[in-house]
């Protein structure tokens, strides 16, 4: 059952939208970006997506590329930007997220970027990065079956980047991730959170 308060893995935010202009501006990248409130990290980029764009290892040129609950997109923005040869898979739960990441790329010319909700991907496709700030306060047995649902789709050698904050748990789930077969290192740890990396054998 869904909290009464609108969060932002809502599917419809039930909060007035209220936009703001972001501008991100990485060593390799850059681009302007939209937020709402209602979506995570409305009117600026979060500390932990900002370790993630910069240390995370470059995404692979070709393939499918997956953001695993995109918000305002600025993962799948970078990851497009980066790999203009790859599909990018903008995906969340929230309807306001998702027009956002559309509207987004538009407004930044990234053709080769797609947004959809997690059951109109295609069962069948593999992707051969996926990065992610996960939604931790979902909860952890949501968490796991989220992870459990789109982990198993890493192409092999495929490689999964997620952020999670050190107090939210992040080292019980490096664990966790470990128990259920996806051995997972800590790539990079600043300002209270970590950032693991866990590749598909």
């Amino acid at each position: 059952m869904l909290p009464t308060v609108s969060h932002y893995w809502s599917e419809n935010p039930e909060v007035a939208s209220s936009t703001e202009t972001v501008d991100v501006a990485l060593p390799d990248v850059a681009f302007s970006m939209l937020t709402d409130r209602g979506v995570f990290s409305h009117g600026h980029l979060d500390t932990g997506t900002s370790l993630l764009l910069r240390e995370a290892p470059a995404p692979p040129h070709v393939g499918h590329l997956l953001d695993l609950g995109c918000g305002a997109g600025p993962i799948a923005l970078a990851m497009a930007k980066r790999s203009p040869g790859a599909t990018v898979w903008a995906v969340d739960t929230n309807e306001r997220a998702r027009a956002l990441t559309s509207a987004n790329a538009e407004r930044n010319g990234v053709a080769n970027l797609r947004t959809a909700a997690p059951d109109d991907v295609a069962d069948d496709l593999e992707f051969t990065a996926i990065w992610s700030n996960p939604p931790i306060r979902i909860g952890k047995a949501a968490l796991h079956e989220l992870l459990l649902t789109w982990l198993p789709r890493l192409a092999p050698d495929g490689q999964a980047v997620l952020v999670v904050q050190k107090h939210l748990g992040a080292d019980s789930l490096q664990r966790w991730l470990g128990e259920q077969g996806f051995p997972t290192d800590r790539i990079a740890s600043k300002a209270g959170f970590r950032l693991l990396r866990t590749v598909r054998g």
